[in-house]
């Protein structure tokens, strides 16, 4: 049965885990380019591995502030379909890489209090804007930040939740029904080590009910 909501499944590093993550047919498989990360993976992935995915998943490349050069030449390399810029990329970056043929993911990190208005200048060369916990690190904090801090987002740019998702974040998902969301990141919390993935707890959360529900909204 097709998804209603989508799951991105971010961090890939082993080539063996990232077969297993692949059998489930998530929606979309993260892999992360950004050196200070313990999920930085193109030490441990070829090209050749990421080859030999499903062409229903979508693969995505994760940068921090790195050049619109180094990002094209990585997605040339490894296939990459989209990009997501977790860190302060200006918009002119999002649009030369749209430019380029790639869906952009621009990631917005939300910490105790969030102003909306920091969206706009993206609005016209986003395909999704992600909202990630803000913590001393870009992404894989493992922390859950106040949904309630995005629960007026008006503008019609598809929503990626992430930041600490875990099984138990479905069941507040209700909070949101009136936003455009599209998919859910998942990263940390369906580890057993960095960059290595629960293969059970995965198939618990692509096989739960809220995200098989007819009554999600598309994107």
């Amino acid at each position: 049965m097709e998804r209603s909501l989508k799951v991105k499944v971010c961090g890939m590093k082993d080539p063996e885990n990232l077969q297993a993550v692949a059998a489930l047919q998530p929606d979309y498989l993260g892999f992360i380019f950004f050196e200070k990360s313990p999920r930085y993976m193109p030490q441990s992935l070829n090209p050749e591995d990421l080859d030999q995915l499903p062409r229903t998943i979508k693969r995505v490349g994760v940068f921090v502030n790195a050049p619109a050069e180094e990002v094209l030449e990585q997605a040339r390399r490894y296939g990459l379909q989209a990009v997501q810029l977790h860190g302060d990329e200006p918009p002119a970056l999002c649009r030369q890489l749209q430019q380029q043929g790639l869906q952009v993911i621009k990631v917005f990190r939300v910490g105790e209090r969030f102003n909306l208005d920091e969206l706009l200048p993206f609005a016209d060369v986003a395909d999704y804007f992600l909202f990630d916990t803000q913590g001393k690190q870009y992404g894989g904090n493992g922390k859950a930040f106040d949904w309630e801090l995005i629960k007026e987002y008006s503008l019609q740019v598809p929503v990626i939740l992430s930041g600490g998702v875990a099984l138990g974040s479905l069941d507040h998902l209700n909070q949101l029904q009136h936003l455009p969301i599209h998919a859910l990141d998942v990263n940390s919390k369906f580890e057993t080590a960095p960059g290595f993935k629960n293969i059970p707890a995965l198939q618990e959360l692509l096989q739960h009910p809220v995200l098989l529900a007819d009554n999600k909204k598309q994107s």
